[in-house]
């Protein structure tokens, strides 16, 4: 079954502003165009190039928070529905036409705090803060682009 992408975000350089986007190329050296996170440098791990949130989690988080917040102060750049992404590493998603690799948790850090107070506390179970990628088959996306998990 398959998801559906819902946004996509940036931020050009550490701590700075999350830009909204409706579509953007995915790289295997630089992670979503644009975004500082997803550059590949030497001698660093690409694990970390692409965040992807499932709005499900989000809404979930929110609801225990009781606060409203909206989706990119959690800083992830991809926000998915109607998909539930694995917790393994090594598993495929297929967004569009570039394909990622879950390598881990996006665990919530104290920054989420300076947003809404209880926010990093709300994001913690069940990995719903998001999941850590790196970039397999680079492509385009585009906002309303199928999301699925690969076999």
């Amino acid at each position: 079954m398959a998801g559906r992408l819902i946004g996509i975000a940036r931020k050009g350089r550490p701590h700075g502003p999350m830009e909204l986007l409706d579509h953007v190329a995915i790289g295997i050296d630089t992670g979503v165009h644009g975004d500082h996170r997803g550059a590949v440098r030497p001698g660093r791990s690409n694990r970390r190039q692409v965040t992807i949130l499932m709005a499900e989690d989000w809404t979930a988080a929110l609801a225990e928070l009781g606060a409203p917040v909206s989706w990119e102060q959690r800083r992830a750049n991809l926000l998915v529905e109607g998909i539930v992404l694995p917790r393994e590493e090594g598993v495929r998603v297929r967004i569009g036409q570039a394909v990622l690799e879950i390598t881990g948790e996006c665990d919530p850090c104290r920054r989420m705090d300076a947003v809404a107070d209880g926010l990093q506390r709300a994001l913690r179970p069940e990995w719903r803060g998001g999941r850590i990628c790196r970039v397999i088959e680079a492509g385009a996306i585009l906002v309303g682009d199928d999301v699925e998990v690969q076999a």
